[in-house]
């Protein structure tokens, strides 16, 4: 008996000890594997096909394109967009974080832009494709980033919102250009091993839970997620997307045209200061406070943008900053609040907490002002960051532009300085 009790003990024990070997492997190889984020849809999964380009089209590059669309080539020189690939903070991530092969199918959509042409994929996710050498690659086109031909180009015929008008190329209609944002915007990340509300890049999905937290009725069947893992947006009218990144202007379509409503192509976001201003409606002001001392509130609403604010990576994050000074400037007091995302990547992707700002939801913070303060005035200070500074160590970045700058800047007199 005595035996046989041993002989179930030790087996148990070399269970237990199995089981830990296993779970340590498995944890241990959870933390040096490559990072797949988000699940690679078909809509992504394969560059753009230019096969059928007709001649008149040349090379797809934007610098043919501006022979007739001279303001619309000179606004798309100025966006992001067309530094998607060469964009310094871009090519130092993407090469720290292994140069994934997806990355390459937002940033430069295009098949003659991929320096190899995907056969297939190795896995279900589609991080791992089979590769041949691009004979048709044009690094020149490459550079060009989100070049005119990854919106306007589709099965050998440009998109357009007015479709034909006597034009040298024929022009296929598209009935909401909101369609042409998703095509990148709505990355999805509904994988086994991700726990987080939204993917990085999932701006829409941001919307879509504004929009159903709003009840507004348009936001029906905005959102679909079909068998095959591919995410669509089946009523993108909703989404807003031009509306807000580029801006209405009449004037015509090319030099000598009719004049019509256009949209500017400028699709500013975090990186124009103005244009995260306009998102945002900040109020400071002294408040009633019962307890004697004085008080003073910051009020921080996102009154202008559909998704939350900041959106993108969760890099992006806003500082807010309430400070007591004296007369010679100094900081007596200060609170300090930061706005952002936090995820944790490893060994599996969980949310941990978000205090972003979703739309009509205002943020408040006070600050008191001691009766025995030797404070003369109250500041309040909100910035906007591209990037975090512990991330842009860690990845090496030598930023050569502020990667953060700021947004609102108010102060209050308590009393005349100089004044006892």
């Amino acid at each position: 008996m005595f035996v046989q009790t041993r002989k179930s003990f030790n087996m148990k024990k070399k269970f237990i000890i199995i089981l830990l070997i296993i779970l340590i492997s498995f944890f241990g190889w959870r933390f040096i594997r490559p990072m797949n984020i988000f699940i690679v849809d078909d809509r992504f999964a394969w560059p753009i096909d230019t096969s059928q380009t007709p001649e008149v089209l040349s090379d797809l590059s934007a610098e043919s394109c501006a022979v007739c669309h001279q303001d619309f080539y000179n606004e798309w020189q100025t966006t992001i967009h067309s530094q998607a690939w060469t964009d310094p903070y871009f090519q130092t991530d993407w090469q720290f974080d292994d140069a994934q092969h997806s990355c390459r199918l937002c940033h430069t959509p295009l098949d003659r832009q991929q320096p190899d042409k995907v056969l297939s994929y190795r896995d279900t996710d589609k991080w791992d494709p089979v590769i041949e050498n691009n004979p048709d690659f044009d690094s020149k086109l490459q550079h060009e980033g989100v070049t005119c031909a990854a919106c306007h180009y589709r099965d050998g015929k440009i998109l357009g919102v007015f479709g034909n008008t006597n034009t040298p190329h024929e022009v296929q209609k598209i009935e909401d250009p909101n369609q042409v944002c998703v095509r990148c915007h709505i990355v999805e990340g509904e994988r086994w091993d991700t726990f987080f509300r939204f993917p990085p890049c999932g701006t829409v999905a941001e919307i879509k839970s504004t929009l159903a937290a709003e009840k507004d009725p348009l936001q029906k069947d905005v959102i679909t997620t079909g068998k095959s893992g591919e995410v669509s947006a089946s009523n993108t009218r909703t989404l807003g997307c031009v509306g807000c990144h580029m801006p209405l202007l009449k004037r015509p379509l090319v030099e000598g045209g009719a004049i019509r409503d256009t949209r500017q192509h400028l699709w500013r976001g975090g990186h124009d200061p103005e244009m995260v201003k306009k998102a945002l409606t900040v109020e400071f002001t002294e408040v009633v406070n019962s307890w004697g001392n004085r008080k003073f509130r910051l009020i921080l609403t996102n009154t202008g943008a559909a998704h939350y604010v900041p959106t993108g990576t969760p890099d992006r994050h806003l500082t807010v900053r309430l400070r007591l000074l004296d007369e010679q400037g100094r900081v007596l007091e200060e609170q300090s609040h930061t706005i952002k995302r936090t995820v944790m990547w490893r060994p599996f992707i969980l949310d941990l907490w978000d205090t972003r700002l979703p739309r009509w939801q205002p943020r408040k913070y006070d600050i008191q002002v001691p009766d025995d303060s030797t404070a003369v005035k109250v500041e309040a200070v909100i910035r906007y960051h591209l990037l975090d500074e512990k991330r842009r160590k860690r990845i090496a970045y030598v930023n050569k532009t502020p990667i953060d700058y700021e947004i609102f800047n108010k102060q209050i007199m308590l009393r005349t300085i100089g004044n006892n």
